[in-house]
């Protein structure tokens, strides 16, 4: 992995740490582990960054980094506003980021070196202390660069959930199945990626002109289409479709899923025959309004829980409606207590996912103290085979940690996002919650996410509020997208 001069300088101080010995604090930030309390505790969890084989079926075995040696990383139950302590091992050669996804934390907790974390160093440890919050399914992840290192980043096993318990906890469930969707041997290709339509609302015509315009002139230039990632392994909780632990539920149970996709770069559906998924939350936050569907659609890095009634008894096969995934593996077996034989599956009809089913319509009654206008577009092969994705015209640059945007402190922002490609973009702000406030040309309010899918051609708006102190990282949680360019920083003061 290249690192930079900016990162380097920020490497030094971790390193001499680093070998402080086992019984030590190697690595450890001051500012991370504010009191002594904090330093001399027991850590509350450990997690281990390590390479090594995973068996996703028999026969069938990968070899990638993981947390404690395991896919996914092991669950960790938090609860809102008691503080926590995590200590982090890096036992690879290679520093290392653990990013605390969807969580309020401090800068230099949060794992995003643009922000001024620092690494976990190779052969070294951080201890890390936080209070958890807010509330709901959350999970961590790696955030370190990738480019065209297929083993590095998301690409890798690092993902885990998190379940930050609410100081009151009525959820109306008889069982909690938590599953994590991955893919794992990624492949680099020109193929040119697959226009997916299942989120709803119209292209704009001007961002389609642009987008497409630029394309084809690169195309007649002579350029190949930009590199996309396929995989050749898919799983559900680190294991291909049929050969892991089936759900078992009884006929009358109401079992709430999580469902977090942990993928590098793709969006993914789930379908249960003869069920439907009323879902009660996005990203760990409660929904405006509660809406059955039948499949759901969930972004790179999105989370969704759902609430399925066990109302259709049999074995059946809840999985990826792509066939070509399902059947390499994107899938598991919900088992009905008394029933046996091979799962089932039936296709579900066509579904458009909407974002607006479950927040309320019309404007919100917040109006921001600013309009940040961004505009996305493709630069097509553009870095040695590689599309850019620059924001308003700038990719981001790792060397000069920019561009930067000014907020102030307590003061409403508005991000409206204009795609003048024809990719759907899964958007996320560190350290903030946003609500979204415009979908498709539609005004919303209420839906309050940490990840959002901007349509190919379209426009979407979230609000939010600065009320973190320092860097906040904005990207596309696309791995090939926010490594060429797609991330902005805001800083708040």
């Amino acid at each position: 992995m290249p690192i930079s001069r900016r990162d380097a300088l920020r490497l030094g101080g971790a390193f001499v740490l680093a070998g402080a010995g086992a019984g030590g604090v190697a690595g450890c930030d001051a500012q991370v582990a504010t009191s002594a309390a904090a330093l001399s505790r027991k850590a509350d969890h450990t997690l281990r960054i390590a390479t090594g084989p995973i068996e996703i079926a028999p026969g069938t075995v990968v070899s990638t980094t993981t947390y404690n040696g395991q896919f996914p990383g092991p669950l960790l139950r938090l609860t809102e506003g008691r503080p926590v302590v995590v200590d982090v091992h890096n036992d690879t050669g290679t520093p290392e980021l653990l990013h605390w996804h969807g969580q309020r934390v401090p800068a230099e907790v949060d794992g995003a070196a643009e922000e001024g974390t620092p690494y976990i160093p190779a052969h070294g440890m951080r201890r890390l202390s936080f209070t958890p919050g807010p509330a709901g399914f959350r999970f961590y992840h790696t955030h370190v660069t990738a480019h065209g290192d297929l083993t590095r980043s998301t690409y890798s096993g690092q993902a885990g959930p998190v379940y930050i318990e609410p100081k009151t906890n009525p959820g109306a469930y008889d069982q909690e199945v938590f599953l994590t969707l991955k893919e794992f041997e990624p492949f680099l290709s020109h193929g040119g990626d697959v226009v997916q339509t299942f989120l709803a609302g119209t292209p704009v015509p001007d961002l389609k002109h642009r987008g497409e315009k630029a394309v084809a002139d690169s195309l007649a230039r002579g350029m190949p289409r930009g590199y996309e990632v396929g995989y050749r392994v898919f799983s559900v909780n680190g294991r291909k479709l049929g050969h892991g632990p089936p759900v078992k539920v009884r006929t009358g149970q109401r079992v709430l899923f999580h469902v977090l996709n942990a993928s590098a770069t793709e969006i993914r559906s789930l379908a249960l025959p003869g069920h439907t998924f009323e879902v009660v939350a996005l990203d760990g936050n409660p929904v405006p309004r509660r809406a059955e569907v039948p499949v759901l659609w969930i972004g790179t890095a999105e989370r969704v829980s759902a609430v399925v009634e066990m109302n259709h008894p049999g074995v059946w096969l809840l999985g990826d409606t792509s066939d070509d995934d399902r059947n390499a593996g994107m899938g598991t077996v919900v088992e009905y207590a008394g029933r046996s034989g091979s799962p089932q599956w039936i296709a579900p009809p066509a579904f458009t996912w909407d974002y607006r089913i479950f927040a309320e319509g019309g404007s919100t009654n917040q109006r921001p103290d600013r309009t940040i206008d961004l505009l996305v577009e493709k630069r097509n092969a553009a870095d040695k085979g590689f599309n850019i994705w620059p924001l308003n015209g700038v990719p981001f640059s790792p060397e000069t940690n920019k561009p930067v945007l000014e907020v102030q402190q307590g003061r409403r922002y508005r991000l409206r996002l204009r795609n003048a490609s024809d990719d759907i973009h899964p958007l996320h702000l560190h350290r903030h919650t946003f609500e979204v406030t415009q979908i498709a040309g539609t005004p919303t309010h209420g839906l309050r996410k940490d990840v959002v899918m901007l349509g190919g051609y379209q426009t979407l708006d979230v609000d939010f509020t600065a009320d973190q102190p320092g860097l906040s990282l904005f990207h596309c949680h696309q791995q090939l997208h926010m490594d060429y360019g797609f991330m902005i920083l805001l800083r708040c003061s």
